[in-house]
């Protein structure tokens, strides 16, 4: 989050497809070949903080925070089927509107659709 939002106390929503998986609940189960249990990279956790202060407050983990959300779903291996998703995009609340978040979600049915993006929309509802 941009320091000068913070200090002026700006509600600001961040959006986007981040290419970031915060946590282990954001990369769908897996195991790689001699390597164990697959993890989320050290770097984007940094990046992006994890929903923390200075990067924002993570909206869909705010409200959900140990059910699995993901937003992409690669078209390769079957992944949508299989639901072997990533939560990549995501809505990063400024703490001037963090308080005014009441729900958040993942529109999985527009991915379901036929010649539908591999991204299913994120959003959020305020007050």
């Amino acid at each position: 989050m941009p320091r000068k939002f913070l200090k002026q106390d700006i509600p600001v929503v961040l959006a986007g497809d981040y290419n970031v998986a915060p946590t282990e609940l954001d990369i769908y189960p897996t195991q790689v070949v001699g390597q164990g249990r697959a993890d989320p990279a050290e770097e984007p956790r940094r990046v992006q903080g994890a929903g923390g202060r200075r990067a924002g407050r993570d909206a869909i983990r705010t409200l959900h925070p140990s059910k699995p959300m993901f937003t992409f779903w690669d078209y390769k291996r079957n992944r949508w089927p299989r639901d072997a998703g990533l939560r990549l995009d995501h809505l990063l609340l400024s703490p001037a509107l963090a308080p005014r978040l009441i729900k958040a979600g993942v529109d999985r049915k527009i991915r379901g659709e036929e010649g539908a993006s591999d991204h299913a929309p994120a959003w959020i509802v305020l007050t």
